[in-house]
């Protein structure tokens, strides 16, 4: 069994798939989401620690 060049793999010359400020709108997209998601988690951990320090009134 023979196998050619170029016909499979990564081996033939990269085709463009978007533009250039697309790919960097959408980078910029997921960095934001990723931070909003770390502030989020950050807020929820240090809610519920400071809930969980007070005490329940009995």
């Amino acid at each position: 069994m023979k196998r050619w060049s170029g016909t499979a793999g990564f081996h033939g010359r990269p085709a463009p798939v978007a533009s250039s400020r697309l790919t960097n709108a959408i980078a910029a997209s997921l960095a934001l989401g990723a931070l909003t998601l770390c502030l989020v988690v950050a807020v929820t951990v240090l809610s519920s620690n400071i809930s969980m320090a007070t005490p329940i009134p009995a």
